[in-house]
């Protein structure tokens, strides 16, 4: 399907359903990622969100959507590689800078290389290392899936958007039982 064919298939859609659909997808807890490449001049771009997750164990692959209105589109339409940096709770702030246009994303402080030298969020829960494994255009957005080449793993609590904020998981308290 062109992208002219996809456009018709939108229109047909009425209003309420599109703000119907807007409104259950907010109810729809997520993870927060950075996903994050350079172009072929060596500069930095990068992106927050939430459409984030696993593909496939064998090979381990892993898939990001990007709206094709994103001012990251090109260089990741162009990249070969990109990493997906998983935020925890305390990095709100970082996720907003990326996903904020004409934003300074990539500070010094906040940033780190993956072993394939692409730009990463120093402090994630988990820095995914990915080669381009194919790219499938859906509605306005791309899909791209990363066929994942390094993990660098950390620990801590998720970053997670619901209801069009950033929240936090609220965990039950559970009693210890007394150990034999």
């Amino acid at each position: 399907m062109n992208r002219t064919d996809r456009r018709a298939v939108a229109d047909v859609e009425p209003p309420q359903v599109r703000e119907g659909f807007r409104a259950a997808m907010a109810q729809l807890a997520g993870g927060v990622v950075v996903v994050t490449t350079e172009d072929a001049d060596g500069r930095p771009y990068g992106f927050t969100a939430t459409s984030f997750c696993s593909v496939s164990m064998d090979p381990a692959l892993v898939l990001v959507c990007l709206a094709e209105t994103s001012s990251s589109y090109e260089a990741f339409m162009d990249c070969r590689g990109f990493a997906v940096s998983l935020l925890g709770q305390e990095q709100r702030a970082l996720a907003t800078r990326f996903a904020t246009t004409g934003a300074d994303k990539f500070r010094a402080e906040d940033t780190v290389t993956t072993p394939r030298l692409l730009p990463a969020v120093e402090g994630a829960l988990a820095v995914l290392d990915c080669d381009v494994y194919a790219r499938h255009p859906a509605g306005d957005h791309i899909i791209l899936v990363g066929a994942v080449r390094h993990v660098l793993p950390g620990r801590g609590e998720p970053l997670v958007y619901h209801d069009r904020a950033f929240q936090q998981l609220r965990h039950p308290e559970h009693p210890r039982l007394p150990r034999p």
